[in-house]
């Protein structure tokens, strides 16, 4: 069925045509009906800035995520959970899984992937969640309508990792949601950081067990060791690691993905942060020195993949590493507004070429994304770049062919220009935010509800030889959640 439902994407993509981008939205999807309501959180709310202080604190006073991470772990192992972290589902050599990042804001956006994500996803054994379950705090107390609800007729397991938003609330709506696990008991932290720092939240346990029920079927039931662990099959290992807020392993959890990487069968890593995003390398450090791409490109551990949320969009970095190609992704379009994709230039880090590099959305529909939110929010109609525009303003920054054939002649002038630059699509000193400053403190000024949305979401189909890697697309209009667009595909040899 996927790969039927593949093929049929592969024509109605955003590297085919605008309507395959989601820009001549006929008709909406299913999502408004879907959205249980239409409140959720804003960044510009006091409130807001002040429950997510603790990314700021772990910047100015040092990140406590691996020490509170070492005593959920004990806690774990106190209860008798396996030392190893282990995940066995009941699947054999061959099986699929759905994989999404970022996803718990609540919004249409999240609701906007859940229709196709349904229909490509009914015969896959789990899915995954990459990073920041839930937005903005992490609280034990928003899983009802930003976890529960959205994938309550998703039936199978789902396990998650989680991401810096998830440790605001001191990893405890996590682990009570995914582990299962009881409170920790209260540790006096000395200092400014300890007076200003936000504690767990208590949980309602009455609201979060009527919100189980939601996915109360035993075929949906998992209890996962901890905020790390390895998802065993005969085929692969689906290895999850836990970043914190800064993005660091802890000796403990250093120690264990060494062990676990030891294993002879090949490997997907995923992991809260990506190694490579925006054409850097950003590899997680590991406490005690190095860094997790040390691990992942050591050939004896044989990785194939790493996969990483944190980011709200879609890459992939096909990387050398000696005599091997190992896959970078970005995965962190599941649900949380889109991060622009048109900032990125041309591709050169770790040797990978341009023509190699894939990204979605395209960065054409990124920047026109964008001159539209800022047009209209700005009554600056002159910012507004077509699709078509926009496509072949990137293709002449860039210097290469535009990905999609343009609807209709387009003349590049000095306006469409000096747009592209306030929108950021090349480094200039004055710029609109369209990046992380946008998410934390602007993103509400623009309405959301409406598509296209740009988001994303991976089906991953593993066999003894091969693992198959696809990007799906979730613009929020009916004709792509009917056909969802088939955005990337990547097959990798495992044997």
């Amino acid at each position: 069925m996927v790969e039927v439902a593949a093929e049929r994407g592969k024509q109605v993509s955003s590297r085919v045509s605008e309507e395959g981008a989601g820009w001549a939205c006929v008709q909406p999807g299913a999502f408004a009906q879907l959205r249980p309501n239409k409140q959720g959180f804003t960044w510009l709310n006091v409130r807001t800035l002040w429950l997510s202080r603790n990314e700021i604190l772990a910047g100015l006073f040092g990140d406590p995520s691996g020490e509170v991470r070492a005593r959920w772990v004990e806690s774990q192992e106190a209860r008798g959970i396996d030392p190893e972290f282990r995940i066995k589902p009941a699947v054999g050599s061959h099986f699929s899984f759905l994989l999404l990042g970022d996803t718990g804001e609540g919004d249409a956006s999240q609701y906007a992937v859940v229709p196709g994500m349904m229909k490509l996803g009914r015969q896959t054994s789990f899915a995954i969640i990459a990073s920041d379950v839930i937005y903005p705090t992490g609280s034990g107390n928003e899983y009802g309508d930003k976890f529960f609800r959205p994938y309550q007729d998703y039936d199978a397991p789902i396990y998650a990792i989680p991401g810096n938003h998830d440790w605001y609330d001191g990893l405890g709506g996590f682990m009570r949601v995914f582990c299962d696990a009881p409170p920790l008991k209260p540790k006096p932290d000395r200092g400014l950081r300890g007076l200003l720092w936000r504690k767990p939240e208590t949980i309602d346990e009455a609201k979060l067990a009527e919100a189980r029920e939601l996915r109360g079927r035993p075929s949906q039931q998992a209890t996962q060791p901890g905020p790390y662990w390895t998802i065993e099959s005969d085929s692969l290992l689906i290895v999850g690691v836990d970043t914190g807020i800064r993005n660091v392993l802890d000796r403990k959890q250093t120690a264990w993905l060494r062990r676990v990487s030891l294993d002879p069968r090949p490997k997907v890593l995923v992991t809260g942060k990506p190694i490579y995003t925006g054409n850097t390398y950003k590899p997680s450090q590991l406490e005690g020195g190095g860094t997790i791409d040390d691990i992942v490109r050591d050939p004896a551990h044989r990785y194939v993949a790493a996969i990483g949320g944190d980011v709200h969009n879609y890459q992939r970095y096909p990387v050398r590493v000696g005599d091997r190609v190992i896959q970078y992704v970005v995965s962190g379009g599941g649900g949380a507004f889109m991060h622009a994709t048109h900032t990125i230039g041309r591709v050169d880090v770790a040797g990978v070429h341009e023509d190699a590099f894939r990204c979605y959305p395209l960065r054409g529909d990124s920047l026109s994304f964008y001159s539209q939110l800022y047009a209209r929010r700005l009554r600056m109609k002159w910012l507004y770049l077509t699709p078509s525009e926009a496509l072949c303003i990137m293709s002449e920054h860039i210097r290469n062919e535009p990905v999609r054939t343009p609807e209709g002649p387009v003349k590049i002038t000095r306006r469409m220009r000096w747009a592209a630059r306030l929108l950021g699509a090349w480094p200039w000193p004055l710029r609109l935010p369209v990046d992380r400053v946008f998410h934390r403190y602007l993103s509400e000024l623009s309405d959301w509800d409406t598509p296209p949305f740009f988001k994303q979401f991976l089906h991953a189909t593993v066999t003894p030889r091969e693992l198959t890697l696809r990007c799906f697309a979730a613009t929020g209009c009916l004709a792509q959640e009917l056909e969802p667009p088939l955005e990337d595909e990547v097959r990798i040899s495992l044997v």
